[in-house]
C-alpha cells in the first residue's frame, strides 16, 4: 500500500483543494454572478455532456488500465496505444454529423416544461458535444498515464483545473470581460485546452511508435471495450440522468438547486477518486499476475481507509448542511437537507466497497459489469420518473432514487465478489467504524451554538462561526477514538509520524 497511500495522499490533497475551489464556486459565486437560470444551463450542459461521453470514450479508458500491463513487449504495447488512440474517433465523428438531429430531441425535451427560460438552451447544445469529445479522450490520456503509475498531474487536471477555471470565468463575467451567454464558450475551450495538457503529459511518459498493426489480442480488447462501453454509459445515466430530467418539469433554475446540494452530499467522495484512480492499474497487475493475497489486501485496506476518512467528512458535512445553506446567496438553494444527506449516504456506502469496482472491471468475471451498470440506470430513471414526476417528491425523490439503487446493486457487487473470488473488505473493524460515524453524527446533527446574526459586507459571518466550533469538536473526537481504538495500521501510522 505504499505507493497506493503516497500518491493517494497527493490526489486527495488536489481533490480537496478542488472541491473547496468548486464549494466557494456553487455555494457563493455560480448564483451571485451567473444566476440561478445560467447556472442550471451549464449543469445541464456538462450533465449530458457526461451522458454522450462514454459513448465516444469507447471503454477505451478502462481497457488501457486492463490490458496494458499484460503486455511483455514494447512492440505489442505500441500497437495497443494505436488502436486505443483511433477508436473514440468512429464514435466521435458519426454522432457530430448528427448533431442536428440531436439538437432536435434536446429542444423537443426541454421545451415540455412550463419554464420559457428552457429555450435558451438553442444556442448551446454544440458545447455538450465538444465537452463529450475532450472528456472521452481527457480520460484516454489519463488512463494512459495512470498505466505508467503517474495519476497526480492527471488528478490536477481533472479535479483542480476545472474548477479553477470556472472560478476564472465567474469573475470574468462579474468584471463584465465576458457575458453569461459567453460563459459556456469559453469553459469548452478550457476543456479542450486541458486534453491537449493532458495528452502532452501522456505522450511525455510513454510514445508509442506508430504503426498500422494490432495488437495479437484485438478481439478480446475490442470485446472487453464494447463491453465497459455500455456498463460506462449505463453509469453515467445513473450519475446524471437526474439533473438532465428535472428542466423537462421545473426548469433549469431546479437544476442549479439540486446540483448543489448534490455537489455538497458527494463532497465526502475525495478520498475515494484520488485512490480509485492508482489501486485500478494495482489491482490489475496482481489480477494478472494472479496474486490473490494481495487482490484481497488491496480490497480490505482500502475499505476500512476509505471509510475512515469519508465517515469523517459525511459527519462534518450532515451536522453543518443547514448552516451551509445560510450562505447561499438565494433562498432557493435551502430545504435540501435530506437531498444532501441520501446521496452523502449514498457515496460512504461505495467507499465501503473499496476496491470492489476495480476487481470487477479487471477479473476474468468483468461481464458482470454490464447487466449492474444496466440494471443501475434502468432502475435510477424508472424510480426518478416514479418518484419525481408521478409521486411529485420534488427533488428528494430524485435523490432516494439514487441511494436506493445503489444500496441494491452496491450489495450485490459485495454478494458476487464473495461468491466468486470468495473475498470480502469486511473485519471487525469495519462494524466499530460505522458505529462511530452514525453515533457521532446523531450526537452532533441536532444542535448548534446560539450565535447572533453577523453581516459583513452582504456576507453572512455567523453560520460559518457555528460550522467552525462545531468542526473543532467533532474532529479532534473523530481522530481520538480511530487512533484509541486502532481502526487502521495504515492511519495510525500515518498519525504517529505527524506526532
Amino acid at each position: 500500500m505504499g505507493i497506493v497511500l503516497k500518491q493517494s495522499l497527493k490526489n486527495t490533497l488536489v481533490i480537496y483543494i478542488g472541491f473547496i475551489i468548486g464549494g466557494i464556486n456553487t455555494v457563493y459565486l455560480y448564483d451571485r454572478f451567473l444566476t440561478s437560470q445560467y447556472y442550471g444551463l451549464a449543469t445541464y450542459v456538462f450533465a449530458a455532456s457526461n451522458l454522450i461521453m462514454p459513448l465516444i470514450a469507447f471503454g477505451i479508458n478502462f481497457t488501457v488500465v486492463k490490458f496494458f500491463s499484460s503486455y511483455t513487449s514494447k512492440k505489442e504495447k505500441d500497437k495497443f496505444l494505436n488502436l486505443v488512440l483511433f477508436l473514440p474517433l468512429f464514435i466521435a465523428i458519426p454522432i457530430g454529423y448528427g448533431w442536428n438531429f440531436v439538437h432536435d430531441l434536446i429542444m423537443t425535451y426541454v421545451s415540455k416544461s412550463s419554464s420559457k427560460e428552457n429555450l435558451i438552451v438553442e444556442n448551446y447544445t454544440i458545447y455538450i458535444y465538444v465537452v463529450a469529445v475532450c472528456c472521452a479522450y481527457f480520460e484516454v490520456f489519463y488512463s494512459w498515464a495512470k498505466v505508467q503509475l503517474q495519476s497526480v498531474f492527471g488528478n490536477v487536471l481533472k479535479e483542480l483545473y476545472n474548477r479553477v477555471a470556472v472560478m476564472i470565468m465567474l469573475f470574468a463575467v462579474s468584471f463584465n470581460f465576458i457575458t453569461k451567454e459567453e460563459f459556456l464558450f469559453y469553459m469548452a475551450l478550457a476543456y479542450v485546452l486541458r486534453t491537449l495538457l493532458m495528452m502532452s503529459y501522456a505522450f511525455k511518459l510513454y510514445i508509442p511508435k506508430f504503426s498500422f498493426g494490432l495488437p495479437s489480442n484485438f478481439k478480446e480488447v475490442f470485446k472487453y471495450s464494447a463491453y465497459i462501453l455500455l456498463a460506462g454509459s449505463a453509469g453515467a445515466i445513473v450519475l446524471d440522468i437526474d439533473k438532465v430530467m428535472i428542466p423537462g418539469k421545473d426548469g433549469f433554475a431546479m437544476a442549479a438547486y439540486y446540483s448543489v446540494a448534490v455537489f455538497i452530499g458527494s463532497f465526502i467522495e475525495a478520498p475515494s477518486r484520488a485512490m480509485t484512480q492508482i489501486l485500478q492499474p494495482l489491482t490489475s497487475k496482481s489480477i494478472n499476475e494472479n496474486n490473490d493475497k494481495e487482490v484481497e489486501s488491496l480490497y480490505k485496506k482500502s475499505s476500512i481507509n476509505l471509510l475512515l476518512i469519508g465517515g469523517l467528512f459525511f459527519i462534518l458535512v450532515n451536522t453543518n448542511v443547514t448552516e451551509l445553506f445560510k450562505i447561499m446567496p438565494s433562498k432557493g438553494y435551502a430545504g435540501g437537507e435530506k437531498v444532501v444527506l441520501m446521496i452523502s449516504s449514498a457515496k460512504l456506502f461505495l467507499m465501503l466497497l473499496g476496491s470492489n469496482g476495480a476487481i470487477l472491471n479487471n477479473s476474468k468475471f468483468y461481464k458482470i459489469v454490464l447487466p449492474i451498470g444496466l440494471g443501475m440506470a434502468i432502475g435510477v430513471y424508472f424510480l426518478n420518473d416514479y418518484f419525481y414526476y408521478n409521486l411529485n417528491l420534488t427533488t428528494d425523490g430524485l435523490a432516494l432514487a439514487t441511494l436506493l439503487v445503489t444500496l441494491f446493486f452496491g450489495g450485490f457487487k459485495l454478494w458476487f465478489v464473495q461468491n466468486k473470488l470468495k473475498i470480502n473488505p469486511f473485519t471487525t473493524k469495519t462494524f466499530i467504524m460505522i458505529f462511530i460515524i452514525f453515533s457521532l453524527y446523531l450526537l452532533f446533527n441536532f444542535w448548534n451554538f446560539s450565535i447572533p446574526e453577523i453581516v459583513l459586507l452582504d456576507f453572512p459571518i455567523n453560520p460559518l462561526i457555528n460550522i467552525s466550533l462545531k468542526s473543532v469538536i467533532v474532529i479532534p473526537l473523530y481522530i481520538y477514538l480511530v487512533y484509541k481504538l486502532k481502526i487502521s495500521k495504515q492511519f495510525n501510522k500515518l498519525l504517529g509520524r505527524v506526532i
